[in-house]
């Protein structure tokens, strides 16, 4: 989808921002870029709409040099959400959303579905709020607005600037899981700059760790956890993650040993004692069976927190828990897993509040 090819940014006083980066964003997903102040990572997302020209090297978006594209028809096409949000105060919240589309010469009667639609999404009431200012909204409902302005006309690529760093710790965390939940309906291509290390775990499906312009680590934030490339990796995250916000994914049971597929439920080869979950031959979640009968147990989303969890395990006393990544069954987890990754992550590292 976008492809980092031997990319270096050397400024005119000589700093390098960026030292021969090698980087391929998949189509559809979340790619989160952490790391120190001065690493490189806004340098990066901002060369892919040509806010920043590299010095050497090429970066293509569908296999096609990004500097072949029309600079208009490449930015109309990739959506931008600012730290600063920068909706137009002069403006209402439906004129703000409309800029991109009636550029690109939407008609009027599509225009108004779609901004209905964006509203209905990230939680807005569009006849509410519809032509109010943004001053007349909080500082959370102005960045849903900004999110929503940057999807208006149906871009492949969401460029994302550190957008929730200036919000409160309720407002922010709520927009990350809006965020989540938002990506498993649209699917986009989205490169996210954030400089803090649980929204970068929570949000990416995979992360890039950068340091004075380098690419450390690309990985999913599973492999980080448990895999780091250095001891630069391990105390980058060790220092700023807790237990608690480890996602669920992380420590999952990944063998399987717990799944079953619905042929497997027809034809009795679910053992009779015990908690497993099934799929369906497409690998959706299906039900769980509990010692033979089926349990419809609640799903646990793969970004999910291990304090968002364990909330979950004790409503019902639950064994263990489906983790799914939007309809798909990727793996089990069970509460004794979860507590004793707890206990041992808090007494190791003398975190002991959630």
């Amino acid at each position: 989808m976008i492809t980092f090819k031997d990319v270096t940014k050397t400024y005119p006083d000589g700093t390098t921002a960026l030292k021969s980066i090698n980087l391929e964003v998949k189509e559809g997903e979340l790619l989160t870029l952490i790391g120190p102040s001065g690493c490189g990572k806004t340098t990066t997302m901002k060369m892919i709409n040509r806010l920043i020209q590299p010095t050497e090297g090429t970066i293509t978006i569908h296999n096609k040099d990004i500097r072949e594209y029309n600079i208009h028809e490449l930015r109309w096409n990739i959506g931008y959400v600012l730290q600063e949000i920068a909706l137009f105060p002069h403006m209402t919240i439906e004129e703000n959303i409309s800029i991109v589309p009636e550029m690109k010469k939407w008609g009027k009667k599509d225009l108004s579905k779609r901004i209905d639609e964006l509203m209905d999404m990230v939680g807005l009431d569009s006849n509410k709020h519809r032509k109010r200012k943004p001053s007349e909204l909080s500082g959370g409902q102005q960045q849903r607005v900004g999110v929503i302005r940057a999807l208006a006309a149906d871009p492949d690529i969401i460029l994302m600037d550190e957008p929730f760093s200036a919000l409160d710790p309720i407002s922010r965390e709520q927009l990350q899981n809006d965020i989540r939940q938002l990506q498993q309906e649209i699917q986009k291509t989205i490169v996210f700059v954030t400089h803090d290390m649980d929204e970068a775990m929570a949000l990416g499906d995979r992360v890039c760790l950068m340091k004075e312009g380098e690419i450390i680590q690309l990985d999913t934030p599973q492999n980080l956890i448990l895999h780091p490339a250095n001891s630069f990796v391990k105390d980058f995250i060790g220092s700023r993650k807790t237990p608690w916000q480890t996602a669920v994914d992380v420590i999952m049971d990944q063998t399987k040993s717990q799944i079953y597929s619905s042929s497997d439920r027809e034809a009795d080869r679910v053992p009779s004692s015990g908690t497993y979950a099934i799929k369906d031959e497409s690998g959706k979640y299906v039900t769980c069976v509990h010692n033979g009968k089926k349990s419809d147990f609640p799903s646990l989303a793969n970004g999910m927190t291990l304090k968002e969890a364990i909330t979950v395990f004790e409503k019902e006393d639950y064994p263990i828990l489906p983790v799914v990544k939007g309809e798909q069954l990727i793996g089990t987890l069970s509460y004794k897993d979860m507590v004793l990754h707890l206990k041992e992550n808090t007494r190791e590292n003398g975190v002991v509040q959630a």
